[in-house]
């Protein structure tokens, strides 16, 4: 009874217990859910967000591969245990203001990543947005170079940077030896950024941009048109058009009006040219003859059987073409992959303990009178521990291999180099950021050493505007530039040399024919004019003509001008081409040979003061060798002699002892002096 007594009293403490723990913890829940931080560690729906304007050639194709992503995510056993992905679509209709409302609204409703923009212009906006709310930003399609990590931590693009386009198309310049280009861009940060890039991978080649030349997406086919009046009275005939291609088209229509899509001109396009063409199912004839010629880059994508078999399904897709054009393009992968990112960063998040859960910034709050609702907007907590886990990823997409090196970028950048002929475009080469051009895939050489060297790059044939194979000179005379001020003595004399003319060139004689006959060889045409140098009544100061053209008052002289010291220093002269006249004049006197012909160079003052110095050196010897060497002693007759002949050994040869004798008799002479 004891033990049944004891057991009902512990049930009921315990039960008080519970009731008690209950009453306090139920409470405090309630108030915590209703605080500052709300919290969901197994949720059933994740929303992500997606930016970008729907009635555009990227937006077309990029909403029906969202929603498809979608799809197959939720379908997929093998991702997310069951969790929903939620896709929230905003318009961002093509501007900022309104991209920035759009983005505004979307972070309302609590999104862990947010897919878009198509626009760097808008990309720079709500990246400020997205880095105060912690809320990782997957770039499909804003290939601005500026838009780094280090400004716009929360920024990811899922694409390749135009600072990787522009390399290839200075490669592709350096390829074929253009060393001056003119760049016409649209006016925003996705033209001035990216050409500015251009201008440094240029200067790298020892080559630039001698003209920028911008316009606005709003500008009427008149002000495109004094554009491209403008750059065609220029030397370059090289241009890089990088613009949008929603109206890009406009730059080609022009141009083909002003016949600048003849031979002899070169138009590079960056890859908005072929986005625009494959996001049409069949290219109107009349827009393909506009493109004759034309040389494009296009994102290089590997043909892999997910490409293959997303490509296969594209008509079948929902939503295809309910808004833009529609059409399939390099951008729909990207969007495509965008989704698996985030759905594979989710469930690595998930299942390392991450938590989806918001907070209010203190930063945001409504002021009395505004309608933002600034409030509503919730910092993600999660955003940094899932970014973390974004730049980890590393698996195959449709786009290719999805994984990202420290500077945030796509690995293995590369492009198509294409060329617009006939009915279509025709694949001329590779770019790659590992071994630049090449005639084989990227792929390829990943196995191999990297070999940038100007013997190891390579390009098929390219049909040029004009219908011509040979590759353009890439310049001309300009047809807004001065002719050539070439200076003329004007002779009294020799008039047969250089005088004047009354014909139209207002000059003639042999050294004009001369150079005339030097002009028309060259491939390409030289303006110039001739001007008269002097009065007529005498001959001039050739040094004064010298003189202006070093002076840059004439570009150039023609005329008998003779080649002497002090004007080669200031100017720089042809060959001469004819002979000056003078000559030089030497006796010439027949000299029979002798076996003494050896002593004429001696005169008779040479002789003598070899024999003074002869006999000087033997005395010398004398005195120094007469005291301590008997052969020097004896009568005069015999000292003589004996100088003669030591004098005679020492220039015709003396042994090495005598040399010592001599050496030793000099030191003793010392001691005893």
């Amino acid at each position: 009874m004891k033990e049944v007594l004891l057991i009902s009293v512990f049930m009921k403490r315990t039960l008080v217990l519970l009731c008690l723990w209950f009453f306090i913890w139920f409470p405090l829940e309630a108030f915590c859910s209703t605080g500052n931080t709300s919290s969901s560690s197994n949720p059933k729906v994740i929303n992500i967000g997606a930016l970008f304007t729907l009635n555009s050639v990227i937006g077309g194709a990029t909403k029906p591969a969202l929603l498809a992503a979608i799809d197959d995510v939720n379908s997929s056993p093998n991702i997310l245990n069951g969790i929903e992905l939620k896709l929230i679509l905003r318009d961002t209709n093509c501007s900022g203001f309104i991209g920035t409302m759009e983005a505004l609204q979307l972070m309302e409703s609590d999104i862990v990543v947010a897919i878009g923009p198509q626009s760097s212009g808008i990309a720079h906006v709500i990246s400020h947005v997205v880095n105060e709310l912690h809320v990782p930003l997957l770039s499909f399609g804003a290939t601005d170079p500026t838009l780094a990590y280090l400004q716009f931590p929360y920024f990811l693009r899922t694409t390749h940077s135009d600072y990787f386009q522009m390399y290839a198309i200075a490669d592709v310049l350096d390829y074929y030896g253009w060393r001056e280009v003119i760049a016409i861009f649209v006016d925003d940060d996705y033209g001035r950024n990216g050409i500015s890039v251009l201008g440094d991978a240029l200067a790298k080649k020892r080559a630039k941009i001698s003209y920028k030349a911008s316009f606005s997406p709003e500008d009427p086919e008149s002000k495109i048109n004094d554009l491209l009046v403008e750059v065609n009275l220029m030397e370059s005939r090289v241009f890089v058009v990088h613009v949008n291609p929603d109206t890009g088209l406009n730059i080609f229509s022009v141009a083909k009006r002003l016949n600048m899509m003849s031979g002899g001109y070169v138009w590079i396009a960056t890859d908005w040219l072929p986005s625009y063409l494959d996001s049409r199912e069949a290219v109107d004839p009349s827009t393909m003859n506009l493109l004759q010629g034309v040389v494009a880059l296009r994102r290089y994508i590997p043909d892999t059987n997910l490409k293959k078999r997303f490509i296969s399904r594209w008509k079948n897709l929902k939503d295809k073409g309910s808004t833009g054009p529609g059409g399939f393009n390099s951008y729909a992968l990207y969007a495509y992959d965008s989704v698996w990112l985030a759905a594979h960063a989710l469930e690595v998040f998930l299942s390392e303990g991450g938590n989806l859960s918001f907070s209010n910034d203190p930063k945001l709050r409504d002021t009395n009178g505004t309608t933002l609702h600034l409030s509503l907007l919730r910092v993600f907590n999660g955003g940094q521990q899932l970014l973390q886990t974004l730049l980890r990823m590393n698996f195959s997409g449709v786009s290719g291999q999805i994984q990202f090196n420290q500077q945030r970028d796509l690995i293995h950048p590369a492009f198509d180099v294409l060329n617009i002929g006939g009915t279509g475009t025709h694949r001329i080469g590779y770019w790659s950021n590992y071994s630049h051009l090449s005639i084989v895939p990227p792929e390829s050489l990943y196995t191999k050493p990297p070999n940038i060297s100007s013997s190891s790059q390579h390009l098929y044939g390219v049909k040029w505007p004009g219908e011509t194979s040979k590759v353009p000179r890439g310049w001309v005379f300009p047809n807004n530039g001065q002719p050539l001020r070439i200076a003329v003595p004007n002779r009294v004399g020799y008039k047969e040399f250089v005088s004047k003319d009354n014909s139209p060139q207002g000059v003639k004689g042999y050294c004009i024919d001369v150079f005339e006959a030097a002009i028309n060889l060259l491939p390409y045409a030289v303006p110039h004019t001739y001007m008269l140098f002097g009065d007529g009544n005498r001959n001039p100061n050739y040094d004064e003509i010298v003189s202006q053209v070093a002076q840059n008052k004439y570009d150039a002289a023609v005329g008998d001008i003779t080649i002497v010291m002090n004007r080669t220093k200031i100017v720089d002269f042809t060959q001469p081409y004819m002979e000056s006249g003078l000559v030089v004049v030497a006796p010439v006197k027949e000299a029979k040979s002798s076996p003494w012909a050896f002593l004429k160079p001696f005169t008779k003052e040479m002789w003598f003061v070899t024999a003074a110095l002869f006999l000087f050196v033997g005395v010398v010897v004398w005195i120094l060798e007469h005291r301590i060497n008997h052969e020097f002693r004896g009568p005069p007759r015999q000292q003589l002699i004996t100088i003669f002949w030591r004098k005679h050994g020492e220039h015709f040869g003396t042994s090495g002892a005598d040399h010592m004798a001599v050496c030793r008799s000099d030191y003793q002479f010392k001691l005893h002096g």
